[in-house]
């Protein structure tokens, strides 16, 4: 007969506690708290560039050519508080959205036509090559011949700023969008807008809203450079024909608090508009990297 086969013995191991490893539960210190906070470290950051800047300009000890981070402050702050500053930005940014938010239209009817049928796609893709690369700022002194002077000027060349980048990122998430997502839409039945806005668009929104970015930066900075450039809009101008007129006045602190608005007003949209558009999207549909 053959042998009985030896059974294998069975070990139980009883659970090690966290004690016996000597792992201690330290809670963070002040330091470490802040350490990982982004919002504490780039707060960081802006104070070091400011007491850099108000150093080297003590140094010049020159306001003309550069005014103290000081003295721009309570520039700032007395403008804010007769309203002056508040009325210009409110100005531009009442400009600034009318341009983007029709841009926005345009660019998202282009990126539908462009996914409906290939000569859309055609049409998209010689119009970004032909008018993409082409400054918004060039094609102002055409819009003040056909539109005059005034917000239609303006917000002519803003829609231009903004069409194109949008379009590009949309048109370009659109294309990345997987086989396999296609064919659930389909398979649910959907077809034409349907279709574009419960598949394709949540789909691409990461590029989609890096679309929204650029086109949000390329307004900002297109709109301040006009306003610089041919002042006043309908009889009210905005901020960057506040910096024009106290450059003028050399009312250098002035010119600097202007500026300071224009960062201040960017930083605000990234941090607060599309960071929140980011967390409640992409984020939440764990679509981030």
């Amino acid at each position: 007969m053959p042998s009985a086969r030896a059974l294998r013995p069975e070990f139980v191991r009883e659970q090690v506690q966290e004690h016996d490893f000597n792992v201690v539960n330290k809670p963070l210190g002040a330091w470490e708290r802040i350490r990982d906070n982004a919002v504490a470290r780039r707060l960081f950051i802006l104070a070091v560039l400011a007491c850099i800047w108000q150093g080297y300009a003590s140094y010049l000890d020159n306001s003309l050519v550069l005014p103290t981070f000081s003295e721009t402050m309570r520039t700032f702050l007395s403008r804010i508080a007769n309203g002056e500053l508040v009325l210009k930005s409110w100005v531009s940014i009442k400009v600034l959205l009318q341009g983007y938010m029709i841009g926005l239209v345009l660019a998202l009817v282009l990126t539908i036509l462009a996914m409906a049928s290939r000569l859309g796609n055609d049409l998209l893709e010689t119009l970004t090559a032909m008018l993409n690369p082409l400054p918004a700022i060039a094609l102002l002194p055409l819009a003040l011949i056909w539109l005059g002077l005034g917000d239609p000027s303006i917000i002519f060349v803003l829609v231009h700023a903004v069409m194109w980048p949008i379009a590009l990122n949309t048109h370009s998430g659109f294309m990345g969008v997987s086989g396999t997502m296609r064919m659930v839409g389909r398979n649910y039945g959907l077809s034409g807008v349907r279709f574009v806005g419960k598949i394709l668009i949540p789909a691409a929104f990461p590029s989609i809203l890096s679309g929204l970015k650029i086109g949000w930066a390329f307004a900002w900075r297109t709109l301040i450079a006009a306003e610089l450039v041919f002042g006043t809009s309908s009889g009210s101008g905005g901020l960057g024909w506040f910096i024009y007129e106290n450059k003028n006045l050399l009312d250098i602190p002035a010119v600097f608090s202007g500026l300071f608005t224009v960062i201040i007003i960017g930083l605000l949209i990234e941090n607060f508009v599309f960071r929140i558009i980011e967390q409640r999207t992409i984020r939440k549909w764990g679509m981030h990297s």
